[in-house]
């Protein structure tokens, strides 16, 4: 099975006068299709690692392999162009416009990389948004939508261009839970259906219980990593 992420040594520091070493030799691959979270307690770097593997920052020493690209070698604006064909991002907090449209917010990766839309551009939000389950809501303003609206929203535009792998940071974190489990389960779909691989932070238990693999970061290292068997969801 072909490896969607390799990261490999990875140190991170921050500081100059006083530094301080958050990530301490992090080894970590996820393999093409994978579904894996990954967890541990507040201050443990899983927000420096989940930054550094989504290429918004650089790691001190170490390298990072994202569907067979090593990253460590590439100049800012390669980075950035890298990063927007290969990555899809889902944030706790949606960061969607409230002024534009749900289709519009789709979009937004597919202008970032091509400059203008096209109607292929926009028949392929369309789809997705339908796939998410707001058929109702292409035209609607974000600002108009419900929290779970709003993060459906987020899914389908981490999609708009096929990334190899999806980071979601806390997806559910700020979802009741019958929304919480409505967009589990759409992550879920969309890893089996595409074979989309995702790489999720979460606190929350259930989530982690329910994808194929833990991984759990404590002061820095990971401290385990294992197979799961994904829980059936209660109700």
């Amino acid at each position: 099975m072909a490896d969607v992420l390799l990261v490999d040594r990875v140190v991170k520091r921050f500081g100059e006068r006083v530094i301080t070493e958050v990530l301490h030799g992090v080894d970590l691959t996820l393999h093409q299709g994978e579904f894996a979270t990954l967890i541990g307690p507040s201050g443990s770097g899983k927000s420096t690692l989940l930054n550094l593997i989504g290429l918004l920052d650089r790691p001190t020493e170490g390298r990072i392999v994202i569907d067979g690209t090593d990253t460590t070698g590439l100049d800012d604006a390669a980075l950035t162009g890298f990063r927007g064909r290969t990555l899809g991002f889902v944030f706790q907090f949606h960061h969607l416009l409230p002024a534009f449209t749900a289709l519009e917010n789709v979009m937004l990766p597919a202008y970032a990389q091509q400059g203008r839309p096209s109607q292929a551009m926009r028949a392929h939000a369309r789809e997705l948004l339908v796939s998410v389950g707001l058929e109702d809501k292409v035209d609607a303003r974000t600002s108009e939508m419900s929290g779970g609206q709003q993060q459906r929203v987020a899914i389908a535009r981490a999609l708009a261009h096929d990334p190899a792998l999806v980071l979601a940071d806390e997806p559910t974190g700020n979802l009741d839970t019958a929304s919480s489990d409505e967009v589990f389960e759409l992550l879920r779909r969309f890893n089996r259906e595409r074979g989309t691989s995702f790489l999720i932070v979460t606190h929350d238990p259930r989530i982690a219980a329910r994808s194929d693999r833990v991984i759990e970061l404590v002061d820095g290292r990971v401290v385990r990593d294992e197979a799961n068997h994904p829980a059936t969801p209660t109700t």
